[in-house]
């Protein structure tokens, strides 16, 4: 009897190897669909989660940029006001060295004229502590003291004044600074 179920037996066993090939074939193809929907999806939401991330980064990156130009922009205006200060300061110093001079009696002189021209003639005239010439009417004061004929003289220069900092034509170079003091 056995012999006789061997041809059956083989059949079965056959059917089944054939069966349990086509199940594995199948499992295999269906894990290999599902990897690569998985590897497209995760490499989709990488996709998404870097255009998230350069989204959320963006505005960051401008404020950062923004916050970058008004610093540089600061550090300017701070270059430049020093300048100016130390241009008003190196007139003032220039302007002030008049009184030890020659030529400062004839300077008084000639303040005093103007003083008094400018406020009339009943005006009082006193000497500036610092040099030069206040005159003082009834409701006018004139005042030609060396500091504040030094500030006019700065602030005559109106727009020129940004020379200090701005690049010199030819060399693209800031404009050499000014010895202070006197020549020698």
């Amino acid at each position: 009897m056995r012999a006789a179920l061997a041809p059956v037996r083989a059949a079965v066993l056959r059917r089944a190897r054939e069966e349990a090939a086509a199940i594995t074939a199948e499992a295999r193809r269906q894990t290999e669909d599902a990897l690569a929907r998985a590897r497209s999806d995760a490499a989709g939401q990488l996709d998404s989660a870097r255009e998230a991330g350069r989204a959320q980064a963006a505005p960051l990156a401008a404020a950062l940029r923004s916050q970058g130009r008004r610093e540089a922009r600061a550090a300017v205006l701070n270059a430049q006001r020093e300048a100016y200060e130390e241009l008003r300061a190196q007139v003032r110093a220039a302007v002030a060295s008049l009184r030890g001079g020659p030529e400062y009696d004839r300077l008084l002189t000639r303040l005093r004229e103007d003083a008094v021209r400018a406020a009339g003639s009943g005006a009082t005239v006193t000497e500036a502590p610092g040099g030069g010439i206040i005159a003082r009417a009834a409701g006018i004061v004139v005042d030609c003291s060396l500091s504040r004929l030094a500030d006019a003289a700065v602030d005559a220069l109106g727009g020129r004044v940004t020379r200090l900092w701005a690049p010199d034509r030819h060399s693209g170079h800031l404009a050499p600074a000014r010895p202070s003091g006197p020549a020698t």
